[in-house]
């Protein structure tokens, strides 16, 4: 693959559950994904996870898609639990900044409950949303210059 570039936006309304594939979104600084039940104004707006990581459970058996993560971004061709805090990106015309690398995974996660691993609390990174604008597959995905 030439350019990094989104696979999937994906949303729900609620938490906890898997996110559903949409055409576009909208995206808000100090929101996150508009109409997403995970938007708010915390370090946490915009969650992203690469197609690489989800490949790799799909190789240990399990049945799984952008969204099931519940991921709100799925990304190719960048790795992107490598990337340090400050980090920023261009989703399409869209600047995000990397605010965390992982997370601790809920309870009843049930992708570790059927297989005993997730990839999200090791490879999913979550970003402010610097600038207004629409996300859609397809859409490039760059590395910017870091915040100093």
């Amino acid at each position: 693959m030439d350019q990094p570039r989104v696979v999937s936006v994906n949303i729900s309304s609620t938490k906890g559950v898997v996110k559903n594939p949409v055409p576009e979104g909208s995206l808000e600084p100090e929101v996150g994904l508009v109409g997403d039940a995970h938007a708010g104004p915390w370090h946490r707006q915009l969650s992203l996870l690469a197609l690489e990581s989800i490949q790799k459970m799909r190789a240990k058996g399990l049945t799984v898609n952008p969204g099931d993560f519940a991921e709100n971004i799925t990304v190719e061709g960048l790795s992107l639990h490598t990337l340090p805090i400050g980090a920023r990106l261009a989703l399409g015309a869209v600047e995000v900044e990397v605010t965390q690398i992982g997370k601790e995974c809920h309870a009843g996660c049930a992708i570790r409950q059927q297989t005993g691993d997730c990839v999200m609390p090791r490879e999913g990174i979550f970003v402010r949303v610097l600038n207004p604008g629409r996300v859609r597959p397809g859409d490039p995905v760059r590395r910017l210059g870091d915040k100093p």
